[in-house]
């Protein structure tokens, strides 16, 4: 915790001054993440344990939304999903609010137990074995199943508030992720369709059914790249986009990232089972991931829109084409 670190690292100071509030005596300061939240590793010098020490973006979440975030993940590590455990500041707060010097912008800063294995999509990379592969599937879908379950009988407390991914949420005129159809890389044709699509599944998402048992708080960004593997244990992190929604949609988006590849077919039944094997989960909810893998990529488009400052990547052309193939195949029959 030197002063190279603070030179090079413009959130360092305020998350120095945020650790000040929990109650750790920090030895080590590593800078593990630094995009919309920024992201430290520390460890407590008295006993060796480590933490994760996040500066929340201070547009996408109210502290009241973060609060209930925190209240979720509480109720699931008490329904004993694997979590990151959250640690409350010296005076019992959720979070501590820090200033960035350099730029005088205030976050709210929160602490939780940092989580021990590998991120399951670098797992799946290195893995050659179909097999293997499947297995680790099959275990992602009973731990979503698992937290649907806990989602689906939980009483939040009553000032928790998340935001809602329903038919507005997705596809209403201000988006939760940002109106997809301006993209500046779209053509006209492009939009138009986009515009179509979107209304099309404005009004099939209105039809769904929101039943606790399909609809409640979901995770929302469960893909491998937020699940780490230790074992065969699985923790899940990231709660940020964590809201209220279909639990189909969680169920589209662990597999999004094999959509266009030649074994989603096969990740995806191991999925299912792994599923199956904790909760029950009908064919006609089933029937619904397809269309919700469209609007995933649709929410993409969107997220990348808010985020002009990016480079494009030829990661987004791959996005953008096989969106532009579903709003065609999928959105069409809607």
């Amino acid at each position: 915790m030197g002063a190279e670190g603070v030179t090079a690292d413009p959130f360092r100071p305020a998350a120095l001054a945020a650790l000040a509030a929990f109650p750790i005596e920090p030895d080590a300061l590593e800078l593990v993440s630094l995009s919309e939240n920024v992201t430290y590793r520390v460890v407590d010098r008295r006993d060796g344990v480590a933490y994760a020490l996040r500066l929340h973006r201070p547009w996408y979440h109210t502290l009241d939304e973060l609060i209930s975030e925190r209240a979720w993940v509480r109720a699931l590590a008490d329904a004993d999903i694997a979590v990151q455990a959250p640690l409350r500041t010296l005076d019992g707060q959720e979070y501590a609010s820090v200033t960035i010097p350099s730029t005088g912008e205030r976050r709210f800063a929160g602490l939780a137990r940092w989580a021990t294995g590998r991120v399951l999509a670098q797992v799946l990379r290195e893995t050659t074995d179909t097999r293997i592969a499947e297995q680790h599937f099959a275990r992602l879908g009973a731990v979503t199943a698992s937290l649907h379950d806990q989602a689906a009988t939980w009483q939040p407390p009553a000032a928790f508030t998340r935001h809602a991914l329903d038919e507005n949420g997705f596809m209403g005129s201000m988006p939760h992720w940002g109106p997809f159809w301006d993209h500046q890389l779209l053509s006209a044709a492009e939009r138009r369709l986009m515009l179509d699509t979107r209304a099309r599944l404005h009004a099939a998402l209105a039809r769904l059914d929101r039943p606790p048992s399909a609809y409640s708080m979901i995770h929302a960004d469960m893909h491998p790249g937020n699940v780490l593997v230790d074992g065969d244990r699985l923790t899940v992190i990231d709660f940020d986009d964590a809201a209220w929604g279909w639990h189909a949609y969680d169920m589209a988006v662990a597999l999004v990232h094999q959509q266009d590849g030649p074994n989603l077919a096969t990740f995806e039944r191991a999925y299912i089972a792994g599923y199956r094997s904790v909760r029950p989960i009908s064919d006609q909810v089933l029937m619904s991931v397809p269309m919700f893998r469209l609007v995933r990529g649709l929410a993409q488009i969107g997220w990348d829109h808010q985020r002009p400052e990016l480079k494009r990547s030829a990661r987004f052309d791959d996005v953008k084409a096989v969106v532009l193939e579903q709003c065609l195949s999928i959105g069409g029959a809607l």
